[in-house]
């Protein structure tokens, strides 16, 4: 790791003050819609632009590299970033702010796909599996960073928009200012659906719910905090306590996952998902109890999405892992368009709880299917699969690519003939 460190700290210093960016950016959003008057199911349609651009720039990032190259897609793109998260304060009206979301997403996708080239490029096979969990727990770190920054400034006022905006700008300078050269792009192409789907049904319909759950978290947290009546503190430290509980639990399930039939582990996560978020939506919990609650659908929904990932890196060949990843997040990224409209529209049907309802629902279908599916065909042996891999919610296809292959290396399995 150290050496990981030693090479590749300017790109992480750069992805972390990125992350920083985009983890205030979320939360603020949500209070300062409340603070403009802006309603719930208005500021859904706002959360779900981020997703909607997401998705978007991960198609399209890639042809813009091919054209003008890494540095000048990587500089224009965070220029961009740098420049939304000032118009949102200069424009409070919903309109806009969707449709700047839509941008900042894209570029995003873009940053992101970039950077990841870029730590790919700089990492030897010994190092790969290293960097990648080094480029997660960074990302992490930002966001979690940036709930604490949440607190340094009035919503109210611009400070909280300036903030982010430096630190996004002030990201290139170490990246683009080290010696490390551009590296050669290779495009991810995307496995035929029904070639993915016959090959782990369950890895894609839970990468499309999975898409759903991270997007209601990452996007409609914050407006349901505002709704409910919490402070801007009480709602940075909820945000923040969804992903810490989400990186502490990637690695004891990650553990277990490596020693047993990975849909019963599915399973039993995504049961206890679905019934900690009703019991918030029930029971009215009060805030520490909520935190707690928060923790843990972070510990179920990060690991969840790991899991689906390396449960349907058993079913490939290794020729085929880039192009799955690049099919299972285009299914994620259709998820997650829904999340957040879904989750507005349950929440002024139902009230605040229906955040909380939205979530449940979700695991409980999740759970169920996986346990359905555990009728079709037989496990996999332990000994048979490759190796968990912690994977962001928030990483490209490339990343994702990348796991596969270094998780599948650290495994030395293949999978059998019979069960593809």
């Amino acid at each position: 790791m150290l050496t990981v460190l030693r090479t590749s700290w300017p790109l992480l210093l750069g992805v972390l003050l990125f992350m920083v960016g985009n983890g205030m950016q979320g939360t603020l959003l949500g209070v300062r819609g409340a603070i403009e008057g802006i309603g719930t199911y208005q500021m859904s349609v706002v959360m779900s632009g981020y997703f909607a651009g997401f998705l978007f720039g991960s198609q399209m990032t890639p042809v813009m590299i091919r054209r003008v190259g890494h540095v000048r897609v990587f500089a224009a793109l965070g220029s961009m970033i740098s420049a939304v998260l000032i118009l949102y304060a200069a424009m409070p009206h919903w309109l806009v702010w969707a449709a700047l979301r839509v941008v900042i997403g894209f570029s995003f996708s873009g940053v992101y796909i970039t950077a990841e080239s870029w730590l790919n490029a700089s990492s030897t096979n010994e190092t790969r599996g290293q960097a990648l969990s080094a480029y997660m727990i960074v990302q992490m770190i930002g966001i979690v960073a940036g709930q604490v920054l949440m607190n340094t400034a009035d919503p109210a006022g611009w400070m909280l928009f300036v903030i982010p905006s430096v630190l996004v700008s002030l990201a290139f300078t170490p990246i683009l200012l080290s010696v490390a050269p551009a590296p050669t792009f290779a495009e991810v192409q995307r496995l035929n659906f029904r070639k993915l789907f016959a090959a782990s049904p369950l890895g894609v319909v839970g990468m499309f719910v999975m898409g759903g759950v991270f997007s209601a978290v990452f996007g409609m947290a914050s407006v349901w905090g505002t709704r409910a009546g919490l402070s801007v503190p009480q709602i940075s430290i909820f945000i923040a306590s969804i992903y810490i509980g989400g990186l502490i639990a990637q690695y004891p399930i990650g553990w277990i996952s490596d020693r047993m039939d990975r849909r019963r582990l599915i399973f039993v996560v995504s049961a206890v998902g679905s019934v900690a978020m009703l019991a918030a939506f029930l029971l009215a919990p009060g805030f520490w109890l909520l935190t707690l609650l928060g923790a843990v659908i972070g510990g179920v929904a990060n690991p969840l999405y790991s899991l689906l990932v390396a449960y349907t890196n058993d079913y490939l060949d290794k020729s085929d892992m880039a192009a799955a990843s690049g099919g299972l997040l285009f299914v994620n990224g259709i998820g997650a368009m829904m999340g957040p409209p879904v989750t507005g529209w349950l929440m002024e049907a139902v009230g605040t709880g229906g955040f909380f309802l939205f979530l449940s629902l979700l695991t409980a279908f999740l759970a169920a299917y996986a346990l359905w599916r555990m009728t079709r065909r037989p496990g996999m042996a332990p000994e048979d699969t490759g190796a968990f891999t912690v994977i962001s919610p928030a990483a490209t296809a490339l990343a994702v690519g990348e796991a596969l292959e270094a998780a599948q290396d650290e495994s030395g399995s293949q999978p059998p003939a019979q069960a593809r």
